[in-house]
């Protein structure tokens, strides 16, 4: 079959149209079920075990992993490894949550009575409430879909991307009930750049001691220029008597300088300082300090204590080499 670019265009939307669809429809979904299903596991000690075979068992290890990265203990379980020793797994202090669309999924039922026996609560989602599954769970949820969106309505599309968008709903109304914050966030992703945006410190990259470039209210432009030109980050801070700032020089404030013909031996660094300039403190994430440098539009903060005294200094290639960019 010959492939044309417009056809292949309108296939692609009527894919997004119906799944937005799908997912627009849970929204009626959400009800007293729901509630109940985040009571369950918002009160369970030990873990949410996921589980769902085939395609619902790869939306349910994503389930997981949100649940697990967001503040509820989580773990998937294959179904068909589950009824050969894997059921060692699941304690009675867990809450199992199982994924089918059509609720009749074989390697799921065979495990239910064993579930039921040792008194672990099911929540069900399924797309047929009149299904075993549905009927078997403690509670169910709705996952219907009027349609796939693959043209032989045999692929599983919709429906598993409706699965998912309830188990993210899942996952944040618990993160939200756990009041679980940033910092929490962070101690379960320290790994990638992820993890250096959510943990790096602005102190832990900082240029600090005899790096940091700073020069008195009397010194000369040609002081600052020397000072910027020795510690290399483009900027030095000017200070009072009390090593307070005052103000700070930059390569911006020099280009700008250059139409006005001063004798930079003569002139004070004062008169073409930038006095009102952002200064950041040491304890702030690294990725907020960008973010000041984005919308302030500049390259360079320097970095003070409660005094206002300078104690380190950051720019944007620091943030660079630490993968926060």
């Amino acid at each position: 079959m010959k492939l044309h670019d417009q056809k292949l265009r309108e296939l692609a939307l009527a894919v997004i149209q119906v799944e937005t669809q799908a997912v627009a429809a849970l929204a009626a979904r959400i009800d007293d079920s729901f509630v109940a299903a985040c009571k369950l596991m918002y009160g369970c000690v030990g873990r949410v075990v996921v589980t769902g075979m085939g395609k619902s068992g790869h939306i349910a290890g994503k389930i997981a992993a949100t649940l697990a990265s967001t503040g509820t203990p989580a773990f998937f379980v294959h179904p068909g490894e589950a009824s050969h020793g894997d059921l060692g797994m699941i304690t009675r202090q867990d809450v199992v949550l199982a994924l089918s669309n059509s609720g009749e999924t074989e390697e799921v039922l065979t495990i239910l009575p064993i579930i039921k026996r040792i008194g672990v609560p099911l929540i069900a989602l399924t797309g047929n409430s009149q299904s075993t599954m549905a009927k078997f769970a403690t509670v169910h949820i709705d996952v219907s879909v009027e349609q796939e969106a693959c043209p032989l309505g045999l692929a599983p599309t919709s429906s598993t991307t409706a699965a998912l968008v309830m188990g993210d709903a899942l996952a944040v109304s618990l993160l939200e009930a756990r009041g679980f914050t940033r910092d929490d966030f962070a101690l379960s992703h320290p790994g990638g750049s992820l993890g250096k945006r959510l943990l790096l410190m602005v102190e832990d990259i900082m240029h600090v001691g005899n790096e940091v470039p700073v020069v008195t209210e009397t010194a000369l432009i040609s002081d600052a220029l020397l000072e910027m030109t020795e510690k290399k980050l483009g900027m030095t801070a000017i200070v009072d008597a009390k090593q307070r700032m005052m103000g700070i020089f930059t390569d911006g404030d020099l280009r700008r300088m250059l139409g006005r013909n001063l004798d930079i031996h003569n002139t004070s660094i004062t008169e073409v300082m930038t006095s009102s300039c952002a200064v950041i403190p040491a304890d702030i994430l690294a990725a907020e300090a960008m973010q000041i440098m984005e919308q302030k539009k500049i390259n360079a903060l320097m970095v003070v204590d409660q005094d206002q005294r300078p104690i380190g200094a950051l720019n944007m290639h620091d943030l660079i080499r630490a993968g926060i960019v």
